[in-house]
């Protein structure tokens, strides 16, 4: 029963329309996928309504949040909420909040670039993002289209990197009041690549302990850009905080070369998640 927990569509940053995601899928032999795009649920019913017969979708996002520690400057945290209830008030005010300062945020990093003589255009971007919830990957596929950077990977890697001075940086959610929010809404939480170092700096177990005190659920452990040491360590911590284990491929098309389902979860643990969570419900037959 192959499961993958972590996928965008083109309503974020992926480059798949939820239904092509879903084709995607089933097509590589998945039993159940879920759909996180970045801070929006606007892709659950396009993926319901295009769900192919014999898949479930678990309803999902990526929230934008933010670890604070006493003595350093914020670090950048993902957090997977599932099965969550997309109505409460208070969790959808603060992803249209998330949403509002990611728009924002990508239309000042095209100004700086702009400003600098790079053939980029704000709405142009936003145009071809067809509706969806515009971030730096979108800009990333316009500095690819317009011959600057030879991939997606190489923008991050200089223009788009949070050392380069067209970078600007956006208010996330403090992480705790964000595993609040989604529980308070009835869904699982689970901290998103927690130790994907080549992304920047990583939290400390003292910060995930932390988590769980917050609410926390799940680690996602096998992730692609997790080495074999990094998914040792989050496996052994996962069983000494009690937390369910998830692992996901974070496919995005074309966007990035990881293949969908590379990365799988226990059939287990995914039924745990489906215990814990009481706001919403997979798409299934």
């Amino acid at each position: 029963m192959p499961i993958d927990l972590h996928t965008h569509s083109s309503i974020s940053d992926g480059t798949e329309s939820p239904a092509d995601l879903l084709a995607t899928a089933q097509a590589a032999g998945l039993d159940v996928v879920a759909l996180t795009d970045h801070d929006t649920t606007a892709g659950w019913p396009i993926a319901e309504e295009a769900r192919p017969r014999g898949l479930t979708v678990v309803p999902g996002m990526e929230m934008s949040c933010r670890w604070f520690p006493d003595d350093q400057p914020p670090i950048s945290v993902h957090l997977l909420a599932y099965l969550f209830d997309p109505t409460h008030p208070g969790f959808a005010a603060e992803r249209a909040r998330l949403r509002d300062e990611r728009l924002e945020r990508g239309e000042r990093i095209v100004l700086r670039l702009e400003a600098e003589g790079y053939p980029v255009r704000w709405d142009t971007i936003v145009e071809r993002s067809n509706g969806g919830v515009v971030g730096r990957p979108h800009i990333a596929r316009a500095l690819v289209d317009a011959g600057v950077v030879d991939s997606v990977d190489h923008a991050f890697a200089t223009l788009l990197h949070p050392r380069s001075p067209y970078y600007v940086t956006k208010v996330d959610t403090d992480v705790r009041e964000g595993i609040g929010l989604v529980r308070a809404a009835g869904g699982v939480p689970v901290f998103a690549h927690g130790l994907a170092t080549k992304r920047g700096r990583s939290v400390g177990d003292d910060a995930i302990a932390a988590m769980v005190d917050a609410g926390l659920l799940g680690l996602e452990v096998d992730h692609p850009d997790h080495s074999a040491d990094a998914r040792a360590h989050l496996r052994g911590l996962a069983a000494d905080l009690d937390l369910i284990v998830t692992g996901s491929s974070d496919y995005h098309g074309t966007n990035k070369t990881t293949a969908i389902g590379v990365c799988t979860t226990d059939p287990e643990q995914f039924e745990a998640i489906l215990a814990a969570g009481t706001g919403g419900a997979p798409f299934r037959d």
